[in-house]
């Protein structure tokens, strides 16, 4: 591996000797394949992790433009979360209320199976099940988290799954400003994402998949996979380059890239984390509309995160856009605000990377099978989790397994293209400045945003 990658992220920074050997070298000329997949990401490997124990005797060739776990399987918020991006009530519109609920039990159990994975295997990724935990912060956050919990349970979600915190039960977890309550579910880990991503894919190599990296695919066709090095041919070909995927011909309006950034600070003291908290090491965030997260390491350090950065032209993306000195100034503005105990510790990394957004904030797996193309993403920064049952449904599907997860209401799913620039970048962008102005009224004037309300409903919330 390349040391020069460990400023991508902390977790890559921080990887250790042994899952930094190298996987596979350049795709070396024309070869044919059962199952080519694009991308040695989670979406891809999980892909291949579970195919080549459900059928040993596939031949299975992944294709990397960088290495394994380059973009943001190795840069995220190390949120192994039940997150999908669309809600239960859009979920229900698309298919069934029954459909929706299983959707969201689906993604519960997929945390779980991750874990399993990881301690099947023996893998050393700093998990910890603490859960989440979402502060609220002034009274229309409380009234929110209120109404989030009320709606939760008309879906028949109890309180072992979601649960409203008071004041005490909320800064008991989070010890930020200003808490005056907040909400909690067990269904999320914090885990070192690099460590997970290169652990999987050195598992995926050990069970006799073949990993290229560094052979950048320029095209994907029913039937051939085309790439800088040579084409593979194969009957059945998955993309899983999320925020890359624009890079692909004929893909530019599939996903759009939006940047999402993070730092972490030194190491933390015991006294520090006493009025801290995240005892459990929680994940967090608050109540409002663009997203921060952050997690408590295993190392005691604070990573941080939070959408911000706007969205470049064209979906371009460069290695620039990782750092946007205005958007971490303003990220660490906001952390010092909830944890004042920080201002003095030394930030210690800083780094960024683009997510992939589909049209209708609908993440989607499948598979056609006349053209033999699949893809599963579209996780909108909800991947770790997410990617895990992608590859296992993509796997089902593939080989023809019929299974509960073949007919989840994402399955098949196609959203609609982004419109063309300048379009795209103009309604992006609005959406980002929508959402931060939106804040800063709500917290001025104690009322609901109905533009922000409006904009969440366009995307599927």
């Amino acid at each position: 591996m390349n040391d020069d990658l460990r400023h991508l992220s902390l977790w890559w920074d921080t990887l250790p000797d042994d899952l930094r050997r190298p996987l596979g070298g350049p795709l070396p000329g024309d070869l044919t394949a059962d199952v080519a997949i694009v991308g040695a990401g989670y979406t891809g490997l999980w892909t291949a992790y579970y195919l080549a124990r459900l059928d040993p005797s596939l031949r299975i060739v992944v294709l990397e433009a960088e290495e394994a776990g380059f973009g943001a399987s190795g840069r995220n918020g190390g949120w192994a979360s039940a997150l999908f991006p669309a809600g239960l009530s859009a979920l229900a519109r698309k298919s069934s209320r029954d459909a929706a609920i299983r959707m969201t039990r689906e993604m519960f159990a997929t945390v779980d199976e991750i874990g399993r994975v990881a301690q099947l295997e023996g893998w050393q990724v700093d998990w910890s099940k603490g859960g989440t935990v979402v502060a609220a912060r002034t009274p229309l956050q409380m009234a929110t988290a209120r109404d989030e919990i009320d709606n939760l349970r008309s879906w028949g979600f109890g309180a072992e799954d979601y649960a409203l915190l008071d004041k005490a039960e909320a800064e008991r977890r989070l010890g930020a400003t200003d808490v005056l309550g907040g909400t909690y579910t067990p269904h999320c880990a914090a885990v070192h994402p690099a460590r997970l991503v290169r652990s999987l894919a050195r598992a995926v190599v050990h069970s006799g998949v073949t990993v290229h990296e560094h052979t950048r695919v320029l095209a994907i066709e029913p039937g051939v996979v085309r790439t800088e090095h040579g084409n593979v041919r194969s009957e059945i070909i998955v993309r899983g380059t999320e925020g890359y995927t624009r890079t692909l011909s004929g893909h530019t309006r599939t996903l759009a890239p939006v940047y999402s950034l993070m730092l972490a600070t030194e190491p933390l003291p015991a006294t520090a984390w006493a009025g801290i908290g995240l005892a459990q090491r929680e994940t967090f965030s608050d109540g409002r509309h663009l997203v921060i997260y952050g997690q408590r390491t295993a190392d005691d350090r604070l990573a941080f995160g939070g959408r911000g950065a706007p969205y470049h032209f064209g979906s371009r993306i460069t290695a620039e856009q990782d750092q946007n000195p205005q958007v971490h100034a303003a990220l660490w503005e906001v952390l010092t605000d909830l944890f004042p105990v920080v201002s003095h510790a030394a930030v210690t990394h800083t780094w960024g990377g683009p997510l992939g957004v589909p049209r209708d904030w609908w993440a989607s797996c499948g598979l056609d099978r006349k053209t033999g193309l699949a893809w599963s993403g579209g996780y909108v920064g909800d991947g770790v989790g997410t990617s895990n049952l992608g590859g296992r449904t993509l796997a089902d599907l593939i080989t023809g397994r019929d299974s509960d997860i073949t007919s989840l209401p994402w399955v098949n799913h196609r959203s609609k293209p982004w419109e063309p620039e300048p379009f795209r970048w103009m309604g992006t962008n609005v959406g980002l400045r929508v959402m931060t102005r939106a804040d800063d009224t709500e917290t001025r004037t104690g009322r609901r945003s109905r533009t922000a309300a409006l904009f969440a409903r366009k995307i599927g919330h």
